[in-house]
């Protein structure tokens, strides 16, 4: 099977996963598959749940980014792998995995989408989603008091300790990979509207995928 590969990233709460649900809309569900790179943090039993919270998750070093690309060439083989999932409560991976299936177009988002090199020459795709800094404090702040067990005290020292200096030196500079850069996140209808065309555009093997 040919697979197409885009690669979503940028910075946290910048507006990657609205991006990728937008364009995943624009295609029949059946040939969509995303992966979500936070899925792909390292697993952590053998240490207690205070020890975890001392972690740096907002550094490369916080995932399993060989397992992911592995995975993701055997998707682009056609086989079939089996997706950890992380529980951000327990900050580790749950007991179940994923299994999923290679299908004709493959999402996968996240803070170092764009980081290794391996990686990129995997993606066909590359797109790199921003929003206002402030913006995306606030979208941080919300999500992690509702989705993820946060105080706001939480929320405020991890950004200040890890979000805003680790985004500063690993994930802005991958914006220089990225083939399309989509500012102001799912608010910006007219970049959607281009990647689903350089998908189309990709996928127009005397076929279109689109609905």
């Amino acid at each position: 099977m040919d697979v197409l590969l885009i690669g979503i990233a940028g910075p946290s709460a910048g507006g990657k996963t609205t991006v990728t649900n937008l364009i995943r809309k624009e295609f029949s569900q059946d040939i969509v598959t995303v992966i979500a790179y936070d899925d792909y943090y390292k697993e952590q039993s053998s240490i207690s749940l205070e020890e975890r919270y001392l972690i740096n998750y907002d550094h490369p070093n916080a995932f399993d980014s060989e397992l992911l690309i592995k995975h993701i060439k055997m998707l682009k083989n056609g086989q079939v792998i089996n997706k950890p999932k992380y529980d951000f409560v327990e900050h580790n991976r749950c007991k179940e995995f994923e299994r999923i299936k290679a299908t004709k177009i493959i999402i996968i988002e996240g803070l170092f989408t764009l980081l290794e090199k391996e990686m990129l020459e995997l993606i066909d795709i590359k797109v790199y989603v921003e929003a206002d800094a402030d913006e995306c404090f606030i979208r941080r702040l919300k999500r992690d008091i509702k989705e993820r067990g946060r105080t706001p005290e939480m929320v405020m020292d991890q950004y200040l300790k890890t979000v805003k200096p680790m985004q500063e030196r690993f994930i802005t500079p991958t914006r220089k990979n990225a083939d399309v850069i989509v500012l102001r996140g799912g608010e910006n209808k007219v970049a959607i509207e281009m990647v689903t065309h350089l998908i189309n555009n990709h996928l127009q093997k005397g076929e279109n995928y689109g609905r």
